[in-house]
């Protein structure tokens, strides 16, 4: 089986390039090609990447539907697995490509004009439909320009809705968590179409785990972006009365802001930031950590870096955001805590570096629980029968050379 990934990154960056790394080198192990349609690299890890993705192809800046169809007919896929990717003429050529098309759903990009569901200034979570709304007082129209020139820039009503109605006219929509699964049937699509798919590795309650020293580290890993909530867990960590070291990993446009208030709180004797780092080297910070916080104040699809230090046997902290409380169960595997509450996160975070029991019997269920739920061979089963099933029922020329030429003209 040829499987073409369509995604805007190449290189490794947040939780949706984990995802696709890993799924790609399971394909792999099963015999299965992957390609990889991208927009951008990320700088990071592209080395590895470019080894599970032997044929990757950079879309161009214009012409980009006459790239995709030379990519349809080079590769020859026999099946399309698009991730984030926004550009509406790539998402109409591969709607129109005669391939059957699945979509894995990241993140809010495709039916929140902000893209995250949550107010940047306010911070406060949106639980409403794409609409009018949106533009007007929601003012998601105006949105950041992350590239050179003027700050701001303006987001299209009508694209965004554009975009909603060709992913819904896909044939399978992957979603991390009943939390995302809610907010496409709340945007129209069909729940038929819409399957959960949270691949990751696991390995069993025998594998090492944290030691859970008194050294009382507190690690975080993830983006330092405002709506991951950095800020607030450097006010929680200022409140924290026992000793700790604690230690910020990932980059991100809000660091620079955070590295300051981090000064300012009169952490930098505590709170280090180490920036990125290759998922290989994250297990010996795992090994070292006594806690792993997720300190997201927007509402997190799935959170995957909770889950992953749970693998390690951590217990877990987190805000009550999104799709987090599908796997932090609060007072079994880990601390609930309500949102933006940092007072309460202090507090957790003290009685698990306090009764390191508690932390070791918390640390001990997460693990189990992942292995229990969260499986990459039970997973790909799945993403591997839905592809062959839709190959033979839904596109049954697939792979036809001819067919993908004659759209191609």
């Amino acid at each position: 089986m040829k499987v073409l990934f369509v995604h805007q990154n190449l290189g490794a960056l947040g939780g949706a390039e984990a995802n696709i790394h890993l799924t790609a080198q399971e394909l792999q192990k099963r015999g299965h090609h992957s390609g990889l349609l991208h927009e951008t690299g990320t700088g990071q890890a592209e080395h590895d990447w470019r080894i599970t993705f032997p044929s990757a192809f950079k879309l161009p800046a214009t012409n980009k539907a006459m790239a995709v169809c030379d990519v349809l007919a080079k590769f020859s896929p026999d099946v399309v697995f698009v991730h984030n990717m926004a550009d509406l003429e790539v998402l109409e050529m591969l709607r129109n490509s005669k391939l059957p098309v699945v979509r894995m759903v990241h993140d809010h990009e495709m039916y929140c004009m902000r893209g995250y569901k949550y107010n940047y200034f306010t911070r406060a979570i949106c639980t409403r439909s794409a609409s009018f709304y949106c533009v007007f007082p929601c003012l998601g129209a105006i949105g950041r320009n992350r590239s050179r020139g003027f700050p701001l820039k303006w987001v299209s009503y009508l694209s965004k809705r554009k975009e909603i109605a060709l992913n819904r006219k896909f044939d399978r929509l992957l979603v991390y968590s009943e939390y995302s699964r809610t907010e496409l049937v709340r945007n129209g699509f069909d729940s038929k179409k819409i399957e959960l798919q949270t691949p990751m590795r696991c390995w069993g309650t025998d594998f090492p785990v944290t030691s859970l020293s008194g050294r009382n580290l507190v690690l975080y890993a993830g983006q330092i972006v405002r709506g991951k909530g950095v800020d607030l867990l450097l006010k929680a960590l200022a409140k924290v009365t026992e000793p700790f070291e604690a230690i910020i990993l990932g980059e991100g446009n809000h660091r620079p802001y955070c590295e300051r208030l981090c000064a300012r709180l009169g952490l930098n004797d505590r709170v280090q930031f180490k920036g990125f780092v290759p998922r290989h080297e994250l297990k010996n910070f795992y090994y070292e950590s006594s806690v792993f916080v997720v300190s997201s104040l927007w509402p997190e699809p799935f959170g995957l870096t909770g889950p992953e230090a749970m693998r390690y046997g951590l217990p877990v902290v987190a805000f009550d955001a999104g799709g987090i409380r599908e796997w932090l169960l609060d007072g079994e595997n880990g601390f609930l805590v309500p949102w933006m509450d940092t007072e309460k996160f202090a507090g957790c975070i003290d009685e698990l570096l306090r009764n390191k029991n508690l932390a070791r019997r918390m640390g001990r269920r997460g693990m189990e629980l992942v292995n229990a739920n969260y499986n990459s061979n039970r997973q790909i089963d799945r993403l591997e029968s839905l592809f062959n099933d839709l190959i033979k029922r839904n596109r049954p020329n697939v792979g036809d050379r001819e067919s993908v030429q004659q759209f191609s003209e």
